[in-house]
């Protein structure tokens, strides 16, 4: 168990660090050696990073924390004495990502997961069949990893919020989010190899890690942790593992911890902006679960009854990487 325990520590000196960081010499302050300093090239290294399954979080060409613990944790994984040094992610960056930036065509198909009507009031969710989109700058930002003020910079004077079928914009070069390939209620059974794996989630530094058996560091993620009084410490298994899963939003239980009659609880309809996503791998604790989420930009900061929360473009890997029967160790 030695490597689960350090991925608290590794975060934590990340952490420190960063809160005190160095001069370089070009008089740049930041954390390691070989910091990247222009924008392209933080950029490729946040793509390259993220589909390493290293993810920094949203991609936005900003070194943010996120961006400094992928860094931390790629060094670490692959063995790396120094885990702040980027050198070798920059070399790989530059020839894995040799663009950063894509022209990307809006596709008429994919307006069918859009709905502006879709309500914020939680109350009359359950009026619809869908938590869709709420516009198509919301979906291609999820589908490329990002947010809608990135996009924008990337778009200066295009309206973003009035896109149509053909326009043409600028996304970043990532391996994008399909929704469209996410089915509906599927359900993932147990595999041997996956199941033996482990899931670690540090909440204090906002983290999640996988495992394998030989205790390997696989992928680490950015995560929301439940609020503290309602945080489930402890070793605890996945039990259930299924896409675009429908929610009973409660509540009682979202603000105290303690599940609400089910005469006040609603039956919110599945969907990308479900409050858990595209979907749900429930524990042996009940009524918690690693889960995606509405709002990938509120990642590391907002928080939730007792769950932990995923981007939903690093939810949807969660199946080929853990399954039910696998650990999950929550601290």
């Amino acid at each position: 168990m030695r490597q689960f325990l350090l991925l608290s520590l590794i975060a934590s000196l990340s952490a420190a660090a960063a809160a005190q960081p160095r001069e370089r010499d070009d008089g740049v302050r930041a954390l390691g050696n070989h910091v990247p300093a222009d924008k392209d090239t933080i950029l490729r290294v946040q793509i390259y990073l993220d589909q390493e399954l290293f993810t920094p979080g949203k991609i936005d060409g900003d070194l943010g924390e996120f961006s400094y613990k992928a860094v931390v944790n790629w060094n670490y994984a692959h063995g790396k004495k120094d885990i702040y040094d980027w050198e070798a992610i920059i070399r790989n960056a530059r020839s894995n990502v040799p663009v950063a930036v894509a022209t990307y065509t809006i596709r008429e198909d994919l307006f069918k997961y859009v709905n502006p009507k879709l309500p914020e009031q939680p109350e009359h969710w359950q009026e619809f069949k869908q938590m869709s989109y709420r516009s198509m700058l919301e979906l291609v930002a999820e589908r490329f990893h990002t947010d809608e003020t990135f996009l924008q910079k990337l778009n200066p004077g295009v309206k973003l919020d009035r896109l149509q079928p053909d326009d043409e914009i600028q996304v970043p070069n990532v391996r994008p989010f399909k929704i469209e390939l996410v089915k509906q209620y599927q359900n993932f059974k147990t595999d041997p190899a996956l199941a033996g794996h482990t899931v670690v989630i540090d909440t204090v530094e906002r983290m999640g890690a996988v495992y394998d058996e030989d205790e390997h560091m696989l992928a680490a993620f950015p995560i929301t942790p439940g609020k503290p009084q309602f945080i489930p410490r402890g070793q605890w298994k996945i039990v259930v593992m299924q896409t675009t899963p429908d929610f009973r939003y409660d509540k009682k239980f979202l603000e105290e911890g303690q599940r609400g009659s089910d005469d006040t609880a609603l039956k919110v309809p599945p969907g990308p902006n479900s409050p858990v996503g595209i979907l749900w791998a429930g524990l042996s604790k009940s009524g918690i679960g690693l889960h995606g989420t509405a709002s990938p930009r509120t990642i590391g900061r907002a928080q939730s009854a007792g769950c932990v929360r995923f981007a939903n473009w690093d939810a949807i890997r969660l199946p080929s990487l853990v399954r039910p029967g696998s650990q999950v160790i929550v601290r």
